[in-house]
């Protein structure tokens, strides 16, 4: 696959945009927190808005990706994304920049992720083949482990030194220079065929052909509830670093970028794991992984209490936890439900499990911003905690996912 210049210009915008994540991952809810003091019920919005978009537009794209080639829809979801976040420092610089504003910056990134992050999982599959999935996300989970690694310390120090917006501008440009990486893909997909059938007729077929799957059904009940878990998590993530483990930008970067090493200790693993134990066997070590990282969170104990370098110390090894034990969960989960599906229902198969999967994703993030607000972020993240051990218990027990090789 490294010999393949298309497969090399491929992977080189997503570690451009992977960079750039990790700039916005911080970036754009520390607009809110500091430059908007947000509370716990908007942050829990913020998170929601930006997964709302996989409930609304995610069946629909499956339909759009079997009937359409998909670099030029990841083109043009890049492009949504760029100019929704070059929005937030020309909005701060005519001081304009509201809650509600980071909420419509967030919901136009939750699109462009949908429809983009639908149209690169289904494009890999065309680039590399079947049988190179595997291997094609390992490989670019150890790009995702260096953004991952460098890219929070990045991010966290342009934060300190620039401030929010500037650190959000700095992930427009890298969006532009992927952008221009991608139009220099030279090979083209055949052009679809087109379908005799109404769009609907084929929503229906694509959540058909995942429910009469019982594998596909099992993956996408449990990515549903992790992923109400995690975007419960993400709503008080930066609230609870900021403002009760009183960490800076700056440390809350260094320590995520430990989580970096996490990641890239998934992407040396997967692939031997996935050959030792089986797919479906790494999958549950992988949400196990997670689960602990959720459930050590909430014991972390302020800066206040245990000084300041324990405290960042704790809190990068749970990063460390988390970030290891998703990766190990979501690439040969992503791999798993791609290996058993046909290329006629590739595109709706993913946006189908996409949609169901993150459905869950603005209960938990609402649920999460009320229950900090009612009592304190430190309880709603311990509410967090016992989903995610519920979570792995059940699925170790309760399913034979781990058995699973597709």
């Amino acid at each position: 696959m490294l010999r393949h210049p298309d497969f090399r210009r491929f992977w080189l915008s997503s570690i451009l945009t992977n960079f750039g994540a990790q700039v916005t991952m911080l970036a754009l809810p520390l607009c809110a927190v500091l430059l908007l003091h947000a509370t716990p019920a908007e942050m829990g919005m913020l998170a929601a808005i930006q997964s709302l978009p996989f409930l609304l537009f995610g069946l629909p794209t499956g339909v759009l990706l079997d009937r359409s080639r998909r670099l030029p829809v990841m083109l043009g979801s890049d492009t949504m994304v760029a100019v929704a976040l070059a929005s937030v420092p020309l909005a701060w610089w005519l001081g304009v920049l509201s809650v509600p504003w980071i909420y419509g910056v967030a919901f136009a990134i939750g699109t462009g992720y949908v429809v983009g992050g639908g149209a690169e999982q289904v494009y890999l599959t065309f680039l590399v083949g079947r049988d190179n999935l595997i291997a094609a996300h390992a490989k670019f989970a150890a790009t995702e482990s260096a953004s991952r690694l460098l890219g929070p310390g990045i991010a966290g120090g342009l934060v300190q030194l620039l401030g929010a917006p500037l650190a959000v501008l700095c992930n427009v440009m890298a969006f532009a220079v992927s952008i221009a990486n991608l139009k220099r893909i030279e090979v083209r997909e055949p052009e679809p065929i087109a379908p005799q059938t109404h769009p609907l007729h084929e929503i229906r077929e694509g959540l058909a052909f995942v429910w009469n799957m019982p594998l596909l059904r099992t993956l996408a009940w449990i990515a549903a509830a992790w992923h109400l878990l995690f975007y419960s998590f993400m709503a008080l993530n930066v609230l609870f670093a900021v403002r009760v483990l009183d960490l800076s930008p700056g440390m809350m970067g260094a320590a995520h970028m430990v989580g970096g090493l996490g990641v890239l200790a998934s992407s040396l693993m997967v692939k031997p794991m996935s050959e030792r134990f089986g797919v479906g066997a790494t999958i549950v070590i992988g949400l196990c992984g997670s689960a602990l990282g959720f459930a050590l969170l909430p014991l972390i104990p302020a800066g206040a209490d245990a000084g300041t370098s324990v405290t960042m110390a704790a809190y990068a090894v749970v990063m460390f936890w988390l970030d290891c034990g998703a990766m190990l969960f979501f690439m040969p989960y992503i791999a798993l439900r791609q290996r058993i599906t046909p290329d006629a229902m590739l595109g709706r198969m993913v946006a189908t499990m996409r949609c169901l999967t993150v459905a869950t994703a603005p209960i938990g993030a609402l649920a999460a911003g009320a229950l900090a607000e009612q009592f304190s972020v430190r309880t709603g993240l311990a509410a967090v905690a016992a989903g995610a051990i519920l979570l792995a218990l059940v699925t170790v027990f309760g399913t034979r996912l781990r058995s699973a090789e597709g």
